[in-house]
């Protein structure tokens, strides 16, 4: 064990009304789970981490602490907060090794999960526990979503979705890797081979366009594509991302660590309006890459990109808005072009489905408990909110999980 994670797990005050938890939308139990962890009861300390969230040592890796648990440590308001994700990381990390899930008994009926993103995975687990029969089916060959295919391996290490996959294969689960509902096989296929409830949890994967003369060019590419595997794209030497959120971020250092070696990251908004994480930021500058910002791309041609000034103005909605500024345009050289403006999702299984309703973005319109418009079929995660973090959707598919439960245990009464 690193020194400082027992230095920092000392360092901890015990609060008797612990802001960190309080401060974790998943309220972990940090308090309880360092305590454990400094009376050398490192099982007990990782069972309970798990038990609240079984995406544990993902949210360590991956969450914004410093906007929650961390963020909320009383002593980072006069000083450094103790690092709880590293904690968090080492008793997960541990647990994980010795876990040993008892299978689902299968008796309570069959349940689709379409996707094994993190509400898949969620969701999965949970409904294992209670002893359904559950079926995970995944468009690729592995599972884990965005968390595999979006978050690069210096983020998140993609052996961790291996564990998660021994787990959730011990636990009972069955797994149809390279299946696609919506494509050969639909929703309604899975009512027919009475499956009691569909929970749809596939993500956003349909990337939002520039909308911008030359996007269609040869050397234009879009991030969460480039994200699922960059071993086999060729870039060039000199490339430039055009977004400044975090996805923005991991491609540009990804782009580095795969030979790029002059990659400006461009934003049409001012400092303020830079979505990306702090940290994430400052890591891509050390990594190497430039950031400019009030930039708004015009056009993007075979030796790059044209950008001119943005003007920043509130519109009548009282929303921050951008336009260029006529004049000011100029042309900004580069081999390749990653675009990096946000996803949507794809509507292969709504399109193949009667009676499930999106709203004006395309996303499935829920209720506050995860119920679609079609009865039996559910659905959480970033398909219905957009692009959230991992334990914002940790939080929602429990609720989904629960409902799901009641909803089969009062249709089909044992």
């Amino acid at each position: 064990m690193s020194r400082h994670i027992i230095d920092d797990a000392k360092r901890c005050l015990l609060c008797k009304n612990p802001l960190c938890s309080a401060g974790c939308p998943v309220n972990t139990p940090i308090k309880e789970a360092i305590s454990l962890l400094l009376k050398s009861e490192l099982t007990e300390a990782g069972k309970i981490l798990f038990e609240n969230n079984p995406l544990s040592i993902v949210c360590s890796h991956i969450c914004p602490q410093e906007y929650q648990c961390e963020g909320h440590c009383v002593l980072g308001k006069k000083g450094i907060p103790v690092h709880i994700s590293a904690i968090e990381r080492y008793i997960s990390d541990y647990y994980l090794n010795i876990y040993k899930p008892t299978p689902s008994l299968r008796n309570r009926g069959k349940v689709a999960i379409i996707g094994s993103g993190p509400s898949g995975i969620t969701i999965a687990l949970t409904l294992a526990k209670k002893n359904y029969d559950v079926t995970i089916f995944e468009g690729n060959d592995k599972i884990g979503g965005i968390l595999r295919y979006g978050i690069p391996e210096f983020r998140l290490p993609k052996n961790i979705m291996d564990r998660l996959c021994k787990i959730l294969i011990g636990s009972g689960v069955k797994i149809r890797p390279n299946t696609s509902i919506g494509a050969n096989l639909t929703v309604d296929d899975l009512f027919r081979d009475e499956f009691r409830a569909v929970f749809i949890g596939t993500g956003v994967w349909r990337p939002r366009k520039l909308d911008i003369k030359g996007e269609s060019l040869g050397h234009v590419h879009f991030a969460i594509e480039y994200l699922k595997n960059p071993d086999v794209y060729n870039l060039g030497k000199a490339l430039i991302v055009i977004g400044a959120g975090n996805v923005s971020m991991d491609v540009a250092r990804t782009a580095i660590r795969h030979g790029c070696q002059d990659v400006l990251i461009v934003c049409n908004l001012d400092e303020s309006d830079v979505s990306a994480r702090e940290v994430e930021v400052q890591y891509a500058r050390i990594d190497g890459a430039k950031i400019e910002l009030k930039k708004t791309a015009i056009e993007i041609t075979d030796n790059g990109v044209i950008f001119a000034d943005s003007e920043i103005y509130i519109d009548e909605y009282g929303n921050k808005q951008t336009k260029p500024i006529p004049g000011t345009e100029k042309l900004y050289p580069a081999d390749s072009v990653i675009v990096a403006i946000s996803q949507g999702p794809r509507s292969v299984i709504v399109s193949s489905t009667t009676g499930i309703s999106v709203n004006d973005n395309g996303l499935v319109a829920v209720d506050n408990c995860g119920h679609t418009s079609r009865e039996g079929v559910f659905a959480g995660g970033d398909v219905v909110t957009g692009a959230k973090t991992v334990v914002q959707a940790v939080v929602v598919s429990q609720l989904v999980a629960k409902t799901i439960d009641e909803y089969i245990s009062s249709k089909y009464p044992v």
